[in-house]
């Protein structure tokens, strides 16, 4: 599947290279450079500490929804989140890829399949309710607190549509999930015979995840507490910038940058595409796009500075991993 991936993805990654080279160029260039060394040496490694956390948070949803795994396993769960977003945002694989690593690394950690495979479902699909919610916020926010009333009115049509139309796929997504499991492994069974994929046994998985309420109820808190650290950040570093915003509509503009970056997951890191949502988006929030264009490419770099030593560390690992695993000669 990756192999058949590789080539659409490495074209939607050059054109979002294209979009992002034209949106820089748009805007004042003497302003990135002016936010940049307002934040400082001092800011970047806030931010990037910052980062850390919100990883620690989407790392403890992860382990919530693994009921059952003690708590002493958090920061392999950490660790599998961190790998996961350093593979979505730097390597040319789209979100697919960094489910992958996710994966290994859980595996290695001596996590069997189906019971990975049920958690990051479970974990998804609260990623996803809690993103509906920040979003939701978001829309209201745009339309009726930061917008004038008679666009207000006007948008008001296409806020709601655009809210429903998130409502019903994150609902399919929810209940789907079961027929969906069951006609992948039907399918899989049919082109590939010799594989053993265990759908029943992923099935039960979880359905005893689903019946932990708890469980359930955790991964969706931990996940909405990442989704509003993520906005946290970017106030962070606005205010850092020297152009602070209300606290409030910096959590309504990263749930808009964030539900365009989820309609472009085919684009690693919505490479261009976020760069363009936050210049497009900054005027309604009081913004300079160059400022936007700023906070975005800082966000950027501090998604390289964390995410570059993660991969590094996961590949040596798998190396290792694969040498330990060769049979030597005697």
């Amino acid at each position: 599947m990756m192999k058949n991936l590789r080539w659409p993805v490495l074209v939607a990654m050059v054109i979002g290279m294209g979009i992002a080279v034209w949106v820089i160029a748009s805007v004042d260039f003497h302003e990135i450079v002016k936010g940049i060394v307002s934040v400082g040496s001092g800011g970047f490694l806030l931010i990037c500490l910052c980062l850390i956390g919100v990883l620690g948070l989407l790392g403890a949803a992860l382990l919530a929804a693994t009921p059952g795994e003690p708590m002493r396993r958090l920061p392999l769960f950490l660790w599998s989140r961190m790998a996961r977003e350093a593979a979505s945002d730097l390597l040319p694989f789209s979100q697919l890829g960094g489910l992958v690593v996710c994966t290994r690394v859980l595996r290695k950690g001596g996590i069997s399949h189906p019971r990975i495979y049920a958690a990051m479902i479970v974990d998804l699909t609260t990623e996803m309710l809690s993103q509906l919610f920040f979003t939701l916020f978001g829309l209201w926010m745009l339309s009726v607190a930061v917008l004038n009333p008679a666009t207000t009115h006007s948008l008001r049509p296409l806020v709601w549509i655009g809210a429903l139309i998130a409502l019903a796929m994150t609902l399919a997504f929810v209940f789907l999930q079961r027929p969906a499991l069951r006609l992948m492994g039907f399918l899989a069974q049919r082109l590939l015979p010799d594989l053993r994929i265990g759908i029943d046994q992923l099935l039960d998985e979880l359905a005893g995840v689903y019946r932990r309420h708890s469980a359930v109820a955790g991964a969706l808190l931990f996940n909405l507490l990442a989704w509003l650290a993520s906005a946290a950040s970017a106030w962070l570093i606005l205010w850092l910038m020297g152009s602070p915003i209300a606290f409030g509509h910096a959590v309504a503009l990263e749930s808009l940058i964030f539900a365009i970056r989820a309609v472009a997951f085919i684009i690693p890191g919505a490479l261009g595409i976020q760069e363009a949502g936050y210049a497009l988006l900054a005027p309604a929030f009081g913004l300079d796009p160059g400022i936007a264009v700023t906070l975005s490419l800082i966000k950027r770099a501090r998604e390289i500075a964390i995410g570059l030593p993660a991969l590094v560390a996961w590949q040596v690992g798998e190396v290792r991993s694969g040498l330990r695993d060769t049979p030597h000669e005697a």
